[in-house]
């Protein structure tokens, strides 16, 4: 992720989109791909960073061999503090 924590709020406070997106990543156990949370459904990465540095959430790096090639796909995950705010 890259997003600067000085351009972050200083004092986060919980929006129906971070809602949205922790029950999104509630719903995936593995975890979903940065790039589909961005682009597939319409989040930023200032949101996505928020969520993280918040403890809500959490990005966890996997290493792919395929081909040949070795690849590393970031997921980002629900932490428990994120289970705990979407259940109010």
């Amino acid at each position: 992720m890259t997003v600067l924590r000085s351009q972050l709020p200083r004092k986060p406070q919980s929006s129906p989109e971070w809602r949205q997106a922790l029950q999104l990543l509630a719903r995936n156990p593995r975890g979903t791909i940065e790039d589909v949370l961005e682009l597939g459904h319409g989040f930023s990465r200032e949101t996505l960073a928020t969520l993280v540095l918040n403890g809500l959430a959490m990005v966890m790096t996997e290493t792919l061999s395929l081909g040949g090639a070795t690849i590393k796909i970031e997921r980002m995950r629900i932490t428990d503090a994120g289970r705990r705010a979407i259940r109010g």
